[in-house]
């Protein structure tokens, strides 16, 4: 993980607490780490934030409200304590702080976790509830047709939230900037991913999103929901957040009251709470270092062969040990078996129409298919090792029942890792429709995680239904985005740029496989002319749109003809440097993608050196001027890795913009950079 870069002067001052720390000093808790603190009152376990410090600025902003922070219900609080522990690193996630405040209140007993980083400027906090409780906890989302004019300071006066409140930040202004951002998955249907909304706090009104940031002149904060995309939660009462001039608070805690149990805990959605400086990136860069502890992101240039829309009828062992040959000659290094390997049939088999319910009715159902693979999977994933491949599997855990059968489920993942050594799994066809069908979920891939000692990892499939989007389950693996066909036309090259850059500002792109097709397929499928239709792209640059994330190779090798192959030069280059590339921090630069623009990514490094991955799509011009995040006024060199790019001096303007110059239309150029 890439640290924040920090002045030697404010390191030293800081020294003497750079590793997280917690203290409860009387009735005041205080978490902290080198880069920020926050300060409550105790309450007697049921918290309230007094402040928040940036430790680098040393803006200290101080709250206003002694309500809890966490509200489900009223009545005494009792039995308030609080432990700590610190959590060991491990390769996927870096040693933290774990800080437990338990208490009690009316019939419920809470349990809030605060993780705690070095060198990450937010904490985070999940909430588990026990007990019984019969209360409300969705509230109903105000009509602003109902509202009244305002002629009085009484009619100014603004209710409580209405239902249960997962976080509270009482920090009064009245010059907040602030951005509320919301995701869509259910990308089958959807293909415009982010939504911004631009607001100053005015009357309590309630904001959709995952994301909210606030700032003023001095920086801000930002609150991150760690639930799935709004419009997927469970028991959503229509907003995120609500915001006024006396501070902000976040809704929408994903459970009902009947969820609530006596046996055992409930896991409600996350929250983190991060500062920032005033600086033009700063609150980016603060999210994306919290986003960075959750999971290491793996590198894989993926071929899955769905893409050419033959589904089940090709695969089999002859089929797959070619496509591992030309697959292999193209530069992937996985390979990935969707549907139709296994004996059971799925809804989308094209050879028998079969179910993703009750799966093991058919206790065979995870089972290589004894025609297709009379030998099993072994011949497929030796030769995918001698060709220095891995071999991928498409996976649908049986959704009956909220996942009733997870158990069943691991053990057939885990099987297949122990036999073959598979542990890449795309996993497809998920319905989360209750609370009991997510904790299930969660059972299933932790125990894979657990007994795999994390070599397991995921593919999480946002195409449809009710899933975890963006900023759920992202500890488990990365996001299969989009499916995209040729055969049916709605396969534009710079509509699949124009996702990944609006997401990569909120998103680790590293996170994200982005799909690359066969251009040579169903040309006839696309209006005669149209000048974004992927017949008119370079493969090359196909398969660069993809370089920022994880590229997936959406086809059949076997479909490619012989030019193709020519690409095999630039992802054996790409493949050289894509480690460190993804371990920079990521996001876009330029314009927001049109098929006419310039546009690309940035991968910062450090404060010194990074990459710029520069597209130069149908502008007329050879010559752009990107808005970067590089610092104004500083002379940089730029020198090309792959692309048509070429070795050059630039300046950034006093916005951090920088000029480039792509000889031709739909060309590309990833450069490594240098600060002078």
């Amino acid at each position: 993980m890439r640290k924040l870069l920090i002045p030697v002067a404010l390191l030293l001052c800081l020294s003497a607490q750079s590793q997280p720390y917690a203290r409860l000093e009387g009735d005041t808790l205080i978490l902290g780490n080198n880069l920020m603190e926050r300060r409550f009152a105790w309450n007697g376990g049921a918290v309230s934030t007094l402040s928040l410090t940036d430790r680098i600025t040393g803006v200290v902003r101080a709250a206003a409200g002694r309500q809890p922070d966490f509200v489900l219900t009223s009545g005494d609080v009792a039995g308030g304590r609080f432990e700590m522990e610190t959590v060991p690193g491990t390769a996927l996630r870096p040693e933290h702080l774990l800080v437990r405040i338990h208490y009690s209140q009316g019939s419920v007993e809470v349990r809030r976790e605060y993780r705690i980083f070095e060198d990450v400027p937010a904490i985070g906090c999940d909430t588990y509830l026990r007990g019984a409780f019969l209360g409300k906890l969705t509230g109903d989302t105000d009509s602003d047709a109902d509202r009244k004019n305002i002629e009085s300071t009484a009619d100014m006066a603004t209710k409580a939230v209405d239902g249960a409140t997962l976080e509270r930040v009482a920090i009064p202004g009245e010059h907040w900037r602030c951005t509320a951002v919301e995701f869509r998955d259910v990308t089958d249907w959807n293909n415009t991913l982010v939504f911004e909304d631009r607001f100053i706090p005015y009357r309590k009104l309630g904001y959709r999103g995952n994301l909210l940031f606030a700032q003023d002149r001095a920086g801000g904060f930002f609150l991150l929901k760690e639930a799935p995309c709004s419009n997927v939660q469970l028991h959503y009462g229509g907003n995120d957040f609500y915001a006024d001039h006396e501070g902000f608070s976040v809704t929408g805690i994903g459970i009902e009251s009947a969820d609530i149990r006596p046996d055992r805990w409930t896991r409600l959605y996350g929250c983190v709470l991060g500062v920032y400086g005033p600086s033009r990136s700063a609150g980016l860069l603060a999210l994306r270092a919290w986003q960075n502890t959750v999971r290491a992101s793996e590198d894989m240039i993926m071929m899955n062969t769905w893409g050419d829309r033959s589904q089940d009828s090709k695969v089999n062992e002859s089929f797959c040990l070619a496509e591992l040959e030309r697959a292999a000659r193209l530069g992937m290094t996985v390979f990935q078996i969707d549907d139709g390997w296994q004996s059971g049939k799925s809804p989308n088999s094209i050879l028998a129409k079969g179910s993703f319910r009750n799966i093991w009715d058919n206790p065979d159902y995870w089972t290589p298919d004894p025609v297709k693979y009379p030998r099993g999977l072994a011949p497929v994933a030796d030769r995918a090792r001698e060709l220095g491949l891995e071999l991928g599997l498409w996976f649908n855990p049986s959704i009956q029942d909220s996942f009733a059968d997870w158990e069943k489920d691991a053990a057939a993942i885990l099987g297949l890792w122990r036999e073959y050594g598979i542990r890449i799994f795309k996993i497809d066809g998920l319905q989360i429709p209750d609370k009991k069908a997510e904790e299930n979920l969660r059972r299933l891939f932790d125990r894979v995680r657990s007994e795999s000692g994390g070599a397991v990892v995921f593919n999480l499939d946002a195409t449809a239904g009710r899933r975890a989007g963006y900023h759920y389950f992202t500890e488990y693996g990365n996001v299969f985005l989009e499916n995209r066909y040729t055969d049916w036309g709605n396969y534009y090259p710079y509509q699949t740029l124009r996702n990944l850059w609006m997401l990569s500002r909120y998103v680790p792109a590293q996170r994200l496989q982005i799909e690359f097709l066969n251009k040579w397929r169903n040309a006839d499928k696309y209006p005669a002319g149209d000048p974004l239709a992927p017949e008119n792209y370079r493969f090359d640059y196909l398969a660069a749109i993809g370089f920022a994330a994880q590229p997936l190779a959406w086809m059949e090798a076997s479909n490619l003809p012989e030019e193709a192959f020519e690409t095999a030069a630039l992802l054996r280059r790409y493949r050289e440097i894509m480690g460190e590339l993804h371990a920079g921090i990521i996001l876009p630069i330029g314009e927001e993608p049109s098929g006419y623009g310039w546009t690309g990514f940035q991968s910062i490094l450090d404060g010194k050196e990074g990459y710029l991955l520069v597209f130069r799509e149908r502008h007329p011009s050879s010559k752009g001027c990107l808005e970067t995040h590089l610092p104004p006024g500083r002379n940089v060199t730029l020198r090309p890795v792959v692309g048509a790019g070429r070795p050059t001096r630039v300046k950034t303007d006093a916005d951090g913009r920088i000029a480039v110059e792509l000889k031709e239309e739909n060309s590309f150029a990833l450069y490594k950079y240098t600060l002078l």
